[in-house]
């Protein structure tokens, strides 16, 4: 039986090149980047839920640890498609984050058997709080990746499209301020101590920064040198 593979992607890379192509059209690329994007913000979102603390000192969301990722990819957006597509793509995520939080309060109000009530009950604890994530989410969402892909490409003028790490780094050193502000103050306030809340603004801004530093801006060259490469990016 012949074997599918489980990445079309770079099925169709390997395919074209077996058959002496040296690119494949940019949609394929667009597709997997976008749909990477989108799925790393509604995970995010939803392991959002859950505050981590470390020695009673360091607060953070568990979403925390993949949104510098998702960040990465709206780098690569906007670097090899422009602000405009970039922008599209944000707009669709946006959109995408709004249909989860009606499905899953659609499966809030329905009613469950009385054996499954536990099961029932940590559901729609964990989802009747998941709207007030995503509302804070989108907010710091939409000010932080607009502010970071517009960023992206005036640092790319100004540097004459030298030094990738100067707009991945620099533009999310702002973008950043932009998305944990408010995304901390409209999910949290209230609901843990004032103390809790400047150390979560205060770590999650700093490693999200490091992450992205350290792992996120690596990656984005990566992402973007093998794009380059092997993908024809047509004008959109």
């Amino acid at each position: 039986m012949h074997k599918v593979s489980e990445n079309p992607f770079k099925n169709r890379i390997k395919a074209h090149l077996r058959a002496g192509g040296k690119s494949v059209s940019n949609q394929s690329a667009l597709m997997v980047i976008t749909a990477l994007f989108v799925s790393l913000y509604l995970i995010s979102n939803t392991m959002a839920v859950k505050v981590i603390g470390i020695f009673n000192l360091f607060y953070f969301d568990a979403g925390t640890i993949t949104f510098p990722f998702a960040y990465m990819l709206g780098d690569v957006l906007t670097e090899l498609w422009g602000f405009r597509i970039a922008k599209r793509v944000i707009w669709t995520t946006f959109f995408c984050n709004l249909m989860m939080v009606a499905c899953t309060q659609i499966g809030v109000w329905l009613p469950s058997p009385e054996h499954l009530g536990d099961t029932a009950a940590a559901y729609n604890h964990i989802f009747s709080y998941v709207p007030r994530i995503v509302v804070a989410s989108l907010v710091g969402f939409l000010l932080g990746e607009l502010s970071n892909a517009w960023l992206m490409v005036k640092i790319r003028e100004k540097t004459k499209g030298k030094h990738l790490w100067v707009r991945t780094i620099g533009s999310s050193a702002v973008g950043y301020v932009f998305d944990s502000l408010p995304f901390v103050l409209i999910a949290f306030l209230g609901t843990i101590t004032t103390k809790e809340l400047l150390l979560m603004l205060a770590f999650q801004y700093f490693s999200k920064l490091l992450i992205e530093a350290v792992f996120g801006t690596p990656m984005a060259y990566a992402a973007i040198k093998f794009i380059r490469r092997y993908v024809r990016l047509e004008e959109q």
